[in-house]
């Protein structure tokens, strides 16, 4: 009786593509798209603009939110059979705040072999843009859309000492930029919009002063990045935060201009200044 020989399994490769330029693709992506037996993506629409620019005539099926669940046991299977599959996003790199992470971890329990193919990223290309410190950072995908929320995520995040790095829609950015205000101060932040596109740019400055360039426009388009610097270090200034603010009284400042400074001076929001005098 002849010995079965096991077919080897297929290959899943998480292919990053571009976050808008056309050009932002490497050429091991390229080839991986033209070799694999189908294509998995966010929105075939969408994803065959960009195989159609570069000749790519691979089959492609959907792969999204909706249909996760039943996809994955598909695309396990055919790779199983020994069929590789490329799992992209609409956009940069896939199971960053997009669909994925579902067949990657049933592909990995399978033991079945997982290829990450690097490349375009919003998050990287926003912070080497930003003029913010690149040495540590964090990433909290999108912000939560409702305002109770987002402020108490903030207000979590706020004391961090690394870059921190969100997506934002752009209906919500002038009100998370208010949010920021309240929780950070003058804290600098940078949005970053329509990256690697032809309206690309960097907005730089204080919360209040990036919201109002963006308030005066007709309209806030485009994706967008969205940066604060990380918890300043406080050094020298041991005075409580009652006895700075009274001091200022005492000299003829208003109280809550006094209460401004001294939050400016030390890295903290109005509210945080006012919550520590209360407890007083």
């Amino acid at each position: 009786m002849r010995a079965q020989i096991s077919q080897p399994a297929g290959t899943l490769y998480l292919v990053s593509t571009p976050i808008g330029n056309l050009e932002d693709m490497t050429h091991r992506a390229v080839r991986v798209l033209r070799e694999a037996a189908v294509i998995a993506c966010e929105d075939t629409r969408h994803t065959r603009i960009l195989l159609d620019h570069y000749g790519i005539t691979r089959p492609v099926v959907s792969y999204h939110e909706h249909n996760e669940a039943a996809r994955t046991e598909d695309l396990l299977m055919r790779l199983e059979r020994g069929e590789s599959v490329a799992l992209v996003s609409d956009a940069g790199t896939p199971l960053v705040s997009d669909p994925g992470y579902r067949v990657l971890r049933a592909a990995v329990e399978r033991g079945l072999p997982v290829c990450p193919i690097p490349g375009a990223s919003a998050v990287l290309a926003g912070l080497v843009g930003s003029g913010l410190p690149v040495d540590g950072f964090y990433f909290g995908g999108f912000l939560p859309p409702k305002q109770g929320q987002r402020r108490k995520a903030l207000d979590g995040w706020k004391d961090l000492p690394c870059t921190l790095i969100f997506y934002e829609a752009p209906h919500r950015i002038l009100g998370t930029l208010d949010d920021l205000e309240e929780s950070f101060g003058n804290r600098q932040v940078v949005v970053a919009r329509e990256l690697t596109k032809l309206h690309e740019e960097f907005l730089r400055g204080t919360p209040g002063e990036v919201r109002a360039n963006l308030a005066a426009r007709s309209a806030v388009k485009g994706e967008i990045t969205l940066l604060i610097a990380g918890a300043p270090e406080i050094a020298g200034d041991d005075t409580p935060v009652e006895e700075a603010v009274a001091a200022l009284v005492a000299g003829g400042v208003h109280p809550m201009d006094a209460m401004k400074a001294v939050a400016k001076r030390r890295g903290l929001s109005k509210r945080d200044v006012y919550a520590r005098l209360q407890r007083e």
